[in-house]
């Protein structure tokens, strides 16, 4: 439908439905021409919380497709953003019925949706990936079943995502989709296979395991193809070994990728948690900030409970209507959040040197203290 050159659809989104109990999980959608589409009247969507890392049973596949073409449309969304499988398209009177039956018969939950924490999704983990630093399966598991009140019940200004990657390969894009991305990292060295190493260079094994063999790209060049491309320049080739300046590592994951017989990650493993990132809504896109470098975690994961909990509140208290975590950040300013978590100023926290707005000196936190003289600052920086 075209009015006044605009075109208009005719489904409102939203509006007062759901099932007994929860405050999400059910996106109502209605038609606003019931009478000459009684059939689309109602289309609601129901979030279903997917099982960790996507492993699906064909039973449990067969089970829900039943149970959907016989109380709704029979269309399915496998995977929405989130995460969540989705059920496309019920009425109001099949919502408590559908719900009953995932919930009782096939020990399924709902998946989140509204201004509450949306259903925490997590990469393949330790499951089938070797670069795995923590357990990202057990780890998510445990947020979604001690957070059910929040994921289930909305109480935040807007939407709030966690996800989990193993690695910072960022399998689930956490970096770029969570208000917390938790990413499993090192803190020791990459430990090189010297042997292999020089089977890469001789071209005895294939590189990036072997994805590019289609092609013919010639010999493999370490030093055009990995110490080339390393992004703090802290690799070397020296007397035929390959030489690792690690404090200079900031974890891109390239030579792993590219010769993962020959590099692999540290043994001594935890998790970096970052900050903010979210998809465009008033700001536009943003990344997450690294705020917490590197932590060790065990289950129940208390430590990194407390820092969700302490993000929590301040945002509750803080945050504006429609105010994502990374909004509220930039509007405040990094110092303001670190400060309430307790934690100091660190450099992982700059993007660039000089540049950053977000790193601030208060006078008591610099030995000796400063002064500054606004005249002194305009003689010097003429406008």
């Amino acid at each position: 439908r075209q009015c006044a050159g605009i075109r208009l659809t005719h489904w409102k989104h939203g509006g007062i439905v759901g099932v007994s109990g929860y405050g999400g999980g059910v996106i109502g959608r209605y038609s606003d021409l019931p009478e000459k589409f009684p059939g689309v009247a109602h289309f609601h969507t129901i979030r279903m919380n997917q099982p960790n890392s996507k492993f699906y049973k064909t039973d449990f596949l067969r089970a829900i497709a039943d149970l959907w073409n016989f109380r709704g449309s029979g269309c399915m969304n496998f995977h929405g953003s989130t995460g969540d499988f989705v059920f496309l398209g019920t009425i109001t009177e099949q919502l408590e019925p559908i719900f009953q039956e995932a919930a009782h018969v096939l020990d399924q939950d709902l998946g989140g949706s509204g201004s509450n924490l949306r259903t925490p999704s997590c990469c393949i983990g330790k499951a089938r990936c070797e670069f795995a630093c923590y357990d990202t399966q057990e780890m998510c598991y445990e947020f979604t079943m001690h957070y059910q009140d929040e994921l289930h019940r909305p109480a935040f200004p807007y939407k709030f995502k966690i996800k989990f990657d193993g690695c910072p390969n960022g399998c689930v894009a956490s970096i770029a989709r969570s208000d917390i991305s938790i990413i499993g990292t090192w803190c020791d060295n990459i430990r090189i296979d010297q042997e292999a190493v020089k089977a890469y260079i001789a071209g005895e094994i294939p590189p990036n395991a072997g994805a590019h063999r289609s092609r013919d790209w010639g010999k493999f060049d370490i030093q055009k193809e990995v110490i080339d491309r390393c992004p703090t320049k802290c690799m070397a080739l020296e007397d035929g070994k390959l030489v690792i300046d690690n404090a200079e590592c900031n974890r891109c994951m390239h030579c792993i990728n590219t010769m993962p017989r020959a590099l692999r990650p540290g043994t001594d493993t935890g998790v970096s948690m970052l900050f903010g990132s979210k998809a465009p809504i008033l700001e536009g896109a943003q990344m997450s900030v690294c705020i917490i470098p590197f932590m060790r975690t065990e289950p129940p994961y208390d430590n990194v409970k407390e820092i969700v909990e302490k993000t929590w509140d301040l945002w509750m208290e803080e945050g504006k209507n429609r105010e994502r975590l990374g909004e509220l950040i930039q509007r405040m300013g990094l110092p303001k959040f670190i400060e309430v978590l307790g934690l100091p100023a660190a450099p992982h926290m700059v993007t660039e040197p000089r540049s950053n707005p977000y790193i601030f000196w208060k006078a008591e936190d610099v030995p000796g203290g400063f002064a500054r003289d606004i005249n002194d600052y305009r003689s010097r920086h003429a406008r």
